[in-house]
């Protein structure tokens, strides 16, 4: 998987109006537009997107969804197994998306030195969001092909 070049954040714009965007969208709203209702309400959208587990099997009636995962990349990435869990709970099958993390220990990116000296790892972040998750060592035995 490419290395993903992180963008720019957007530049901070000064002497803006409260509640505008810019000041070209408040001169725009004070002149031109000033007969049309400026951020009236929020509208909820939903971008489709697809996903391919890396691993399924059924285990005991339940579609196993098994995610191997060296490490992840960004929130963006990790994020997305949020909405996927979420997608998944709305089917007629019994689904559940679990990860077989290669470094469970290793920190999260972004994460943030805490108090402690440490930072958050995969496994906690996997805890955190009731996701179950596995190392090669720990994965369960009926799981495993014992013919090589």
């Amino acid at each position: 998987m490419p290395r993903r070049v992180p963008r720019k954040p957007r530049p901070k714009k000064t002497n803006v109006p409260k509640g505008y965007d810019s000041t070209w969208e408040y001169n725009i709203h004070q002149t031109i537009l000033q007969e049309w209702k400026h951020h009236w309400d929020k509208i909820d959208y939903i971008v489709e997107h697809t996903y391919e587990p890396d691993f399924v099997k059924t285990v005991d009636g339940k579609i196993i969804l098994l995610e191997a995962k060296g490490r992840f990349w960004d929130y963006a990435e990790y994020s997305k197994y949020i909405w996927i869990r979420e997608a998944l709970s709305e089917r007629v099958e019994d689904y559940e998306l679990i990860f077989l993390f290669q470094k469970p220990f290793a920190p999260m990116p972004g994460a943030k030195i805490r108090k402690n000296g440490t930072k958050r790892t995969h496994a906690e972040w996997a805890e955190t969001n009731n996701f179950t998750w596995y190392s090669e060592e720990t994965l369960p035995k009926e799981w495993i092909t014992d013919e090589l």
